[in-house]
């Protein structure tokens, strides 16, 4: 969604909503990419119902959800959405000819160059201050499913079993995808306007029917059939996803104008307000302007929930779960305690990938390294290296706080209750202070934030990092790339064991 004050742009997409687009006085792109996103839930319960892994071929499903992908792309932005294609097809080419030992880091390269050409030309050759929907947000999508693919099949391809982790062990791909199977999990309608990111393996073990980490088992081949027909419904999920997404969009046209973020750094307001009430302004401005990535990101998994794709096995009370490509947790954001917390439930299939690509990989700094191309893949304007950069010293002060100070409030529920409230009160406000540019985009604002508030995060948190000392763990290679993303797939797996032996048992 726009933020208030950006200036108008012409939609690259169709205009036969522009009526609608009056009516609302919403932008037409906006209007467009909501319409289209309606439509693609729509067409995900008809692609569930009528054209189910049980009723045709794998084949079929992969033209169809491809087709309408391009379809939706180009009803949004137009012909702008052919870089989607020349994008995915120019690294598919790459993973062909350049053999599975270096194609990943190649395809790396070439797919987040051509996604920073295509921002750069976006930001500073057409509409610098444009902040609304535009191609290379889905663009920001296929990066991360190419970069993914070609690390998991140098994985599945090119390194010994015995050398991969647990996680990599699950998502390693052992032979290489056709061109369909390729553009239809890079472009399919499910995700190619919003996301979210996911393997390539679920994506596959969706559209032919048969998950794949249930089917690697041995003693499973009874159960598989039976899970085919016994699948739950995602229908009560898909309601409630909906509603959420919907009420987050009425929270946001309702209050993003009350609490303007440039206020933050209006001179008057700097001046005349006392420093308590900055903070308190900050961080009301900084939580109204969340609920639009609410709206976006758990509609789309509704979407993609509603065609079948998310499960993700069993409770341990029986219910089912929808939470396999989920990309956000919005009570634990609220009310993180902690850097990592907040982070660990925001943008979740972006921090998968960033770890599975990055941190896990990166022998030196992984921390910085995350960081940076996190905020290259973001985009080309200053306030996102800002962002990043401030949150690298964040999280070390903050890990260094949760290992030195967090001990001493654990030996009673009062004193770690008081412990809580503390780092949910310094959390909300870090976070507010860290990402305020990449809301202001310019380094200027931004500069004039930070020095509104002396810099006294960044100082208070250099001063903490290197004052209060990080015991470094000297463990085995395995241990060391020991991450949330592997214990999440960790979970997974033995709850899809679970369910595959609960129903082999009824065979």
């Amino acid at each position: 969604m726009a933020d208030d004050g950006a200036p108008s742009t012409a939609c690259t997409g169709s205009s036969l909503l522009q009526p609608l687009s009056e009516l609302t006085d919403l932008p037409l792109d906006q209007v467009n990419f909501v319409a289209c996103q309606l439509c693609a839930l729509i067409s995900a319960f008809w692609f569930r119902l009528f054209l189910h892994p049980s009723k045709t071929s794998p084949i079929i499903r992969h033209v169809v959800a491809t087709l309408l992908g391009l379809y939706f792309a180009m009803f949004c932005f137009g012909w702008y959405a052919l870089h989607f294609l020349v994008q995915s097809g120019l690294t598919y080419g790459i993973m062909i000819l350049t053999g599975v030992e270096h194609m990943h880091k190649y395809c790396l390269v070439v797919a987040l160059t051509y996604l920073s050409l295509c921002q750069i030309t976006r930001v500073y050759v057409f509409d610098y201050g444009m902040y609304t929907a535009d191609f290379t947000g889905p663009m920001m999508v296929i990066t991360q499913k190419i970069t993914s693919l070609a690390f998991e099949i140098h994985d599945g391809m090119a390194r010994k079993e015995e050398h991969l982790t647990a996680g990599q062990k699950i998502l390693a791909i052992r032979r290489m995808p056709s061109l369909l199977e390729y553009f239809s999990y890079n472009c399919n309608f499910m995700g190619i306007l919003a996301g979210p990111t996911c393997s390539y393996n679920d994506y596959i073990g969706f559209i032919e029917g048969a998950p794949r980490r249930c089917r690697d088992y041995k003693d499973e081949r009874k159960s598989s059939s039976k899970l085919r027909h016994s699948e739950p419904s995602p229908n009560m999920e898909v309601v409630r996803k909906v509603t959420t997404s919907f009420f987050c969009l009425l929270v946001f046209l309702s209050v993003c104008k009350v609490f303007p973020v440039e206020r933050n750094i209006d001179d008057n307001f700097i001046a005349n307000t006392p420093f308590y009430a900055q903070v308190v302004y900050l961080y009301l401005s900084m939580l109204t302007t969340r609920p639009k990535y609410y709206f976006v990101w758990t509609l789309a998994d509704a979407i993609n929930n509603a065609a079948g794709f998310g499960f993700n096995g069993y409770d341990s009370d029986g219910s089912a779960r929808w939470d396999l490509i989920s990309n956000l947790r919005i009570l634990k954001i609220e009310f993180a305690t902690s850097f990592k917390v907040f982070l660990d439930n925001w943008n979740i299939q972006t921090a998968h990938w960033l770890k599975r690509v990055c941190y896990e990989r990166c022998p030196y700094h992984p921390t910085a390294a995350t960081f940076i191309l996190s905020a290259m893949w973001h985009g080309a304007y200053p306030g996102y290296y800002l962002t990043f950069l401030t949150g690298i010293v964040i999280t070390l002060a903050a890990r260094a706080v949760r290992h030195n100070v967090r001990p001493y409030f654990l030996h009673s529920s009062v004193h770690k209750l008081v412990y809580d409230v503390i780092t949910w009160a310094a959390t909300q406000i870090a976070i507010c202070y860290t990402v305020i540019p990449f809301v202001l985009l310019s380094v200027g604002p931004s500069m004039k934030f930070y020095s509104s508030w002396y810099f006294s995060l960044h100082i208070g948190c250099i001063l903490v990092a290197f004052v209060l000392p990080v015991k470094r763990r000297n463990l085995p290679l395995k241990d060391q790339q020991k991450s949330p993303v592997q214990e999440s797939l960790q979970r997974h797996l033995e709850a899809t064991d679970r369910t595959c032996s609960q129903k082999a048992k009824t065979t």
